[in-house]
């Protein structure tokens, strides 16, 4: 059983009054439904289960009328020992993306507020929703804009990951209190974390996978796991994609191990064919982000704040949200490459994209900053109230663009920078050095800011 940070959201959206039907959504196979039906099964007394693709009768509940009586009615009609008890009642909408009908239901029921429903999606960004040509359409009169919460579910993240390999939360605190003060991690949490790392690397956090590697430590199923979810990745593609954008999704999707392998990592979409214009693949690559698949990281005018204000909207790279995703498209070896340290050249990419894993999962933006002086940081994040410089080394070595940048604050008026690499936690003036499974405690801790009052006596007079 693998434990995940969703389930305290969904705890704390239960105690909450007048709460709004709740829409997960996230990369197919990230673990919604397993986890959506534990919490409701462990919270409520009467559980109504549907998945509109395994079970594609039960959309008739829901043409026709959309008020919850009949709804309920004929779901009563349509599953079995069925029970309807208000406030005891938890209804899941399984595959939502595949009854539009019943996604507008979620208003009546937020109006009613009798029952409690979670819907979840693997698609609601491409399939109808929010799809581009489709708004207007079917897709954008279907989401009922302010009666529903959506919040994004991910795969596994590192802690998580560390969770189901039996870490204790006690030693993940002394990690957190290690890079919170700046100290060194005893030798011994070390040199697991960095062991610990390497296999989520190669394993990556979408459930499946990571119940095998649980379960069979080898190799090689894991590698046919991520292919298998790859596919059905690509399946997605062909099946829920505009026809003609179908091939371009497929392309853009391939080329992502190609694009990394560059020393100048900014996507091209020459690389993906040759020719290639971004008129035919901007779409596509929506595609990919709409779907969780992957995700763009945008180059910055200057590193400062705010950092979409500044991002460069047609200069960007491209990586997967999700590390064992690029994992599986690339040739089968690589992971004992990884744990042997023989990856020579392409090992940067990968922990490039473990970054972009660890800050995707977070629910970060992905930016970068580049100028065609050769002055170029890995990544930009807002961290601590201020624009934070990340560099990602493999090993060890100098961060030379990063020292540059922060030797010239009257010019970027940047005052700090983090290092990430295979050594133990370290300053060395303006960066902070630290090891590579710490990346995953880079990310900005939202505070509670209350606007004081206005004094109004002087208008008033």
């Amino acid at each position: 059983m693998l434990k995940r940070k969703i389930y305290n959201y969904l705890s704390s959206w239960k105690n909450t009054l007048g709460r709004k039907p709740l829409v997960i959504k996230g990369v197919r196979q990230c673990g919604k439904t397993y986890i959506v039906r534990k919490f409701a099964e462990e919270n409520y007394d009467n559980v109504v289960y549907m998945n509109f693709i395994l079970e594609p009768d039960k959309k008739l509940a829901f043409k026709g009328n959309l008020d919850v009586d009949t709804i309920i009615l004929n779901l009563s009609a349509l599953i079995n020992n069925s029970r309807f008890v208000s406030g005891r009642t938890c209804i899941i909408l399984d595959e939502i993306q595949e009854c539009k009908e019943a996604r507008t239901a979620l208003k009546s029921f937020q109006i009613d507020g009798r029952f409690d429903v979670i819907a979840t999606g693997s698609l609601l960004g491409v399939q109808g929703y929010g799809n581009r040509k489709n708004k207007g359409k079917e897709g954008e009169d279907s989401v009922p804009v302010g009666y529903e919460t959506i919040v994004e579910m991910h795969p596994l993240d590192f802690e998580e990951f560390l969770w189901a390999n039996g870490i204790q939360s006690s030693i993940i605190d002394v990690i957190k209190s290690c890079f919170e003060r700046e100290e060194a991690v005893p030798e011994g949490i070390h040199k697991a974390m960095m062991e610990l790392l390497y296999r989520y690397v190669i394993v990556g956090g979408l459930p499946e996978v990571v119940n095998c590697f649980l379960e069979t430590k080898n190799i090689e199923l894991i590698y046919k796991t991520q292919q298998s979810l790859i596919a059905e990745y690509i399946e997605d593609m062909v099946k829920y994609a505009d026809d003609a954008d179908k091939p371009h999704i497929r392309e853009c999707f391939e080329s992502i191990p190609k694009q990394l392998a560059k020393e100048n990592k900014k996507f091209q979409y020459s690389v993906v064919k040759k020719g290639g214009r971004s008129s035919q693949y901007l779409g596509s690559l929506q595609w990919l982000e709409d779907a969780g698949i992957a995700e763009r990281c945008y180059n910055t005018s200057i590193p400062a704040l705010p950092l979409s204000g500044n991002a460069i909207q047609d200069c960007f790279k491209v990586y997967t949200t999700d590390i064992g995703i690029l994992m599986g498209m690339l040739d089968y070896g690589t992971q004992a490459d990884i744990l042997r340290g023989n990856l020579l050249g392409y090992k940067g990419a990968i922990y490039e994209n473990l970054m972009a894993d660890f800050l995707c999962k977070s629910d970060q933006k992905l930016y970068y900053f580049h100028k065609d002086s050769g002055l170029e940081i890995d990544f930009l994040v807002r961290f601590k109230g201020e624009c934070v410089l990340i560099e990602i080394k493999a090993k060890s070595g100098k961060a030379k663009s990063m020292s540059s940048i922060l030797k010239n604050k009257q010019i970027y008026h940047v005052n700090n920078g983090i290092k990430l690499g295979q050594y133990n936690v370290g300053r060395e003036g303006d960066i902070l050095t630290i090891p590579l499974y710490m990346g995953f405690l880079i990310q900005e801790k939202l505070q509670d800011l209350i606007i004081p009052d206005i004094d109004l006596s002087l208008i008033r007079n």
